[in-house]
């Protein structure tokens, strides 16, 4: 697959080489490519060709400062965790697949109540010891791959983890029919999220807060009905007139720093539910208080996503949720640093690293 538009299909056995390349981190700006013999599956474990790696915020992290949260990059680490390939060997030999970047241990008692997304010892692709996506081959558990139908490409496959943050954050939100809906940052899980509000909000508005022209633009063009600067909130009374007299019924803040959380307690109206998604660099989250209290808020946060392949293959599938055309850049593995770069500088939309290219 050379081209975001190619579609994938099962290839044609070939001998494997004996080695790959891939792309280690060794701090805040050190981006390096070697050369390594392939990874062996493990028992349970399938050998996949990756084709695509989505470039998520949390990479940007690791990129930009050496680390996410409390965790930082004590030795060299393979980013990477919006994963899509063709399977080597195993039940899905020659398909394209999705990889679900996490590995929960399915023993302790979130996993036993379905909340494997808060399991305390998953695993999970690109972080820790656990090696991620930008590889040109990954072993990875059998049962945490997803076939693509033949109407979805590797970079659509890719974008299904961000796509699967957002549901997640959608559940979250308990939004009813013909409710209000806001999304404070318009990134990639931002303008996923408007698509949703679109065709599954039933009729509510769709307000979109975004300071960068050309993702407000993108926001109008998925179906926000208005896009503003948040600079334009401080304007008398104009964030009162966005969303009604009393505020939004629902708030996404997909920007992860303190003033994107400002607008979207403002924006909310009494009793409505605050869904926080944005990752802040410091690892720090304040807010008014006494604007919450008043209003009687409740703020959500979102870790990562439960199990929603199937959800989202199905959106993408049935055209309710466009992800192909997010994808603003797609580079091969050797303009890696460029592609992190541009992802960084957020020229664009979604940026994908083709690991066949």
């Amino acid at each position: 697959m050379t081209s975001n538009d190619a579609r994938l299909t099962p290839d044609t056995p070939a001998p494997l080489p004996e080695s790959m390349r891939r792309a280690r981190l060794f701090g805040a700006g050190d981006l390096r490519i070697d050369e390594v013999p392939l990874p062996v599956p493990a028992p349970g474990e399938t050998l996949v060709r990756m084709t695509d790696m989505g470039l998520c915020g949390s990479d940007l992290h690791w990129y930009a400062e050496g680390g996410i949260g409390d965790a930082t990059i004590t030795q060299p680490l393979v980013p990477g965790h919006e994963l899509a390939g063709i399977a080597v060997d195993g039940p899905h030999a020659g398909r394209a697949v999705a990889l679900d970047p996490a590995i929960p241990c399915e023993q302790c008692e979130m996993c036993a109540q379905n909340n494997r997304n808060l399991c305390p010892r998953v695993r999970f692709s690109g972080h820790s010891v656990t090696e991620g996506g930008l590889v040109e081959y990954k072993a990875w558990p059998t049962h945490l791959l997803h076939p693509l139908p033949p109407s979805m490409t590797g970079a659509d496959g890719a974008v299904l983890e961000p796509l699967g943050v957002a549901l997640h954050a959608w559940d979250l939100a308990h939004t009813r029919l013909a409710q209000d809906i806001v999304v404070v940052g318009c990134g990639p899980i931002g303008l996923l999220l408007i698509q949703m509000a679109r065709a599954l909000g039933g009729g509510g508005r769709v307000i979109a807060v975004e300071p960068l022209a050309h993702r407000r633009e993108a926001a109008l063009r998925y179906g926000a009905d208005v896009a503003v600067d948040p600079a334009a909130l401080d304007g008398e009374g104009l964030a009162e007139a966005l969303a009604g007299s009393l505020g939004a019924h629902t708030v996404f803040e997909v920007a992860g720093n303190d003033d994107a959380v400002a607008a979207s307690l403002r924006l909310a109206r009494p009793g409505a539910r605050v869904v926080l998604i944005g990752i802040p660099d410091d690892d720090v989250t304040s807010f008014p208080a006494g604007l919450a209290r008043r209003k009687g808020l409740t703020l959500v946060t979102v870790r990562r996503m439960k199990e929603m392949y199937e959800r989202t293959i199905a959106l993408v599938d049935s055209g309710v949720v466009d992800v192909r055309s997010l994808v603003s850049a797609r580079l091969p593995l050797g303009r890696a640093e460029e592609a992190f770069t541009r992802a960084v500088a957020r020229s664009g939309l979604k940026v994908v690293i083709a690991l066949d290219a």
